[in-house]
């Protein structure tokens, strides 16, 4: 069986382009043996999380990637290109801590300093923060890849330079891909010549879009409603083979059968990839007065603040403008407080109901509250929100279920002019990291 990595992947995280499900991929990643595998969704990280757990529960070690937008001059100059000429594409991998780090830089400095068209990023920056990356020439779109399908051989073999200087040369690699397209093989025999004028490695990859050959037709449902076009229109962007899946080690060999070092080659950059994303650390200590619990006070500042809810719900219910009674309210009450005790949750409500506490102690305008975590009485009984989650129909378990146990999200927003003074509040009580 031939060893082979996918090292240039789209995920359903490639929004309106990628139509690949992370639990599906590592399922039939497993299935087809493979030990390693890298997600490189356009511009964005948003998958990585997920994709790390996953793959990790398969036993296939994760790759953390990005094929990332680079601008042609400074990622700062936003005036005059148009889409094509505005930037070019680029695959990075992330070997090791530092390499993760940097390539969560990257991604984010796209947004905030280069968004024009995409997220960009420009050389400059790329070479500031290129310690930890492994860097792959691209697809069609990569810069190099552009200068030979203009037939510019001397500006491809300039820019491979460039990039070799930023990554080193153990850690650039010449991309070659063939889904069956003529641009492609063109490209694939310029970049087999810069291989062998500059003795820079290749590797082979397939940049991958959907799962299964057979969901080629979807995808490109899909990418017209990305691109706004029908299917039968003429002039829209559209894959011209049904070659972009998740191919299995031989049949890469089959596209590749006279370049086995190319397919050695992601199996070598697999090995030098070596990072794991650590768990989140453990809540910071919330101090409780003499005589209690975490569990304990959790219960008790929870069941005095329903009581003064009380105070306005039970003169509703009184003149029967309540839609349920105050038993109801105590038992909802009673059952949350339970499940946040048994799930070992009841120290992360002390400590958001301690800051919002402050917050309005010192006249800071806090929300009414948002998102799932309206669906729970436990926090309309502190204040963290403001909306009556029984009388609204809403549902604890979309906040907080046993059955899939993860901390629970509180949207909270603060007055943008004082909202500093919350953290402020938060870093002191407890501690900046």
């Amino acid at each position: 069986m031939t060893e082979f990595v996918h090292l240039h992947l789209h995920t359903e995280y490639s929004l309106l382009d990628g139509a690949i499900h992370i639990d599906e991929l590592v399922e039939q990643a497993a299935g087809l043996g493979m030990k390693a595998l890298a997600v490189t969704d356009h511009g964005n990280m948003f998958g990585a999380v997920v994709f790390h757990d996953a793959a990790r529960a398969k036993g296939i070690k994760p790759i953390a990637g990005c094929e990332i937008y680079v601008a042609p001059g400074s990622r700062f100059d936003k005036a005059g290109s148009g889409i094509e000429e505005a930037y070019n594409h680029m695959t990075l991998l992330a070997s090791d801590e530092a390499g993760y780090h940097n390539l969560v830089k990257l991604v984010s400095s796209g947004y905030t300093e280069g968004f024009y068209h995409r997220p960009r990023i420009d050389k400059d920056l790329l070479a500031k923060h290129s310690q930890g990356l492994i860097g792959l020439s691209g697809c069609l779109s990569g810069e190099i890849a552009t200068h030979l399908r203009n037939g510019q051989e001397a500006a491809a073999l300039a820019s491979v330079g460039v990039f070799s200087e930023i990554f080193g040369p153990e850690r650039f690699y010449l991309e070659v891909m063939d889904h069956g397209i003529e641009d492609q093989r063109r490209v694939n025999q310029g970049l087999f010549r810069l291989h062998d004028r500059t003795g820079l490695p290749l590797v082979a990859t397939n940049d991958a879009h959907y799962l299964k050959q057979d969901d080629h037709q979807a995808h490109d449902v899909l990418v017209c409603i990305g691109s706004g076009k029908k299917v039968h229109d003429a002039d829209r962007l559209r894959f011209d083979t049904n070659e972009f899946y998740v191919k299995s080690g031989a049949e890469m060999a089959s596209v590749f059968p006279d370049h086995p070092a190319a397919l050695a080659n992601t199996v070598r950059i697999a090995e030098m990839c070596e990072f794991s994303l650590k768990q989140a650390g453990s809540l910071p200590a919330f101090d409780v007065p003499p005589g209690f619990t975490i569990e304990s006070y959790f219960e008790k500042v929870s069941r005095d603040g329903f009581a003064e809810r009380c105070k306005v719900l039970e003169p509703l219910a009184a003149a029967g403008r309540l839609g349920h009674s105050i038993a109801e309210y105590a038992e909802r009450l009673d059952k949350e407080i339970g499940v946040i005790r048994r799930v070992g949750f009841a120290g992360y409500f002390l400590i958001v109901w301690d800051f919002i506490r402050h917050a309005r102690e010192k006249g800071i305008p806090v929300g009414p509250g948002r998102g799932s975590a309206a669906g729970s009485l436990v926090a309309y009984s502190l204040r963290i929100t403001d909306i009556d989650p029984i009388e609204h129909g809403l549902i604890f378990e979309r906040f907080l279920n046993e059955e899939r146990i993860s901390p629970p999200d509180i949207d909270i927003d603060f007055c943008e002019a004082r909202r500093g003074e919350v953290i402020e509040y938060v870093t002191k009580r407890y501690g900046r990291d």
